[in-house]
């Protein structure tokens, strides 16, 4: 039997990721779209290729855009979406997306109804990975200390209001 597809192990790896995140059984989500579990299965491994109709109603059902199923190519190995290499075991295990920790992160996330403190959520992970981003080189109205002087500037120009 030949290997399947590096772009239908990489749409059905997408698939796995989506319901995961959305605390799906792969049996919840083949009754959703009138299929078994052990279909579910075959098309996350790549074994069977999604065809645009399935695929349009899985993107429904996942609430996610079609185009989902498709980000993240790795532009070097995949320059004009025609030549494809294998997947890279090493990429594959370094995606941050299919660490456990940002599934349980993402599932905590929406476990948040209120989607203003959601978004507060969102802000504050933002802040924190721009300070990261800046190797903790703190400018503009923060002591030696790293703290912020009581005249320094607050972001959004508001007090925390938590």
């Amino acid at each position: 039997m030949d290997s399947p597809n590096p772009i239908d192990v990489r749409v059905g790896a997408r698939l796995r990721l989506r319901r995961n995140m959305l605390g799906m059984s792969q049996e919840k989500l083949g009754d959703a779209i009138g299929l078994t579990f052990q279909q579910v299965q075959k098309y996350e491994r790549g074994a069977n290729r999604i065809g645009a109709s399935r695929l349009h109603e899985l993107s429904r059902v996942l609430d996610v855009p079609v185009s989902f199923f498709f980000d993240d190519t790795d532009p070097v190995r995949a320059p004009a979406m025609g030549g494809f290499a294998e997947p890279q075991a090493e990429g594959f295990e370094s995606d941050p997306l299919r660490k456990r920790e940002t599934v349980e992160l993402v599932r905590a996330y929406f476990l948040i109804e209120d989607a203003t403190v959601r978004r507060r959520l969102l802000d504050l992970a933002k802040a924190l990975a721009a300070e990261s981003d800046l190797g903790g080189n703190r400018t503009g109205g923060d002591g030696p200390s790293g703290e912020r002087s009581s005249d320094g500037p607050r972001r959004g120009g508001r007090r925390d209001e938590a």
